[in-house]
């Protein structure tokens, strides 16, 4: 949701630090940005709806995946990026600190304006 709120071409900058990476987004993060869109008003609203159009457009692409039976939306996200030439994309600092811990590079905004990576990436 960073581009709504921060006007940051979130697109372009992981292009920019992620050149040899494909761009996904779990089908459940989608399904998560629509009930955020459905039950939210305002600002989060508007965010969540760009955040689902820009998942959905080029060179993003949605990849099927389920939850595990009781898994949570952040712990699915760890499970799957903890592979290698994987990377996290998250704002969320409780996400990002526990992907630190368990060495999962992560990609955040800093200072509001760009991307970085926290990790050590494999280009």
């Amino acid at each position: 949701m960073i581009p709504a709120q921060f006007h940051v071409d979130i697109v372009g900058e992981l292009e920019r630090i992620l050149p040899s990476y494909s761009l996904v987004v779990p089908s459940f993060v989608v399904r998560e940005l629509n009930y955020v869109k459905n039950r939210s008003k305002g600002k989060n609203k508007v965010a969540a709806s760009i955040a689902l159009k820009i998942a959905k457009t080029h060179p993003i692409k949605v990849v099927e995946l389920e939850l595990e039976k009781g898994e949570f939306v952040d712990d699915a996200l760890l499970r799957i990026s903890n592979a290698p030439k994987k990377v996290l994309c998250t704002n969320d600092r409780e996400l990002r600190s526990r992907a630190r811990k368990n060495n999962i590079n992560v990609v955040y905004l800093r200072q509001r304006r760009y991307l970085a990576v926290d990790g050590h990436l494999n280009i």
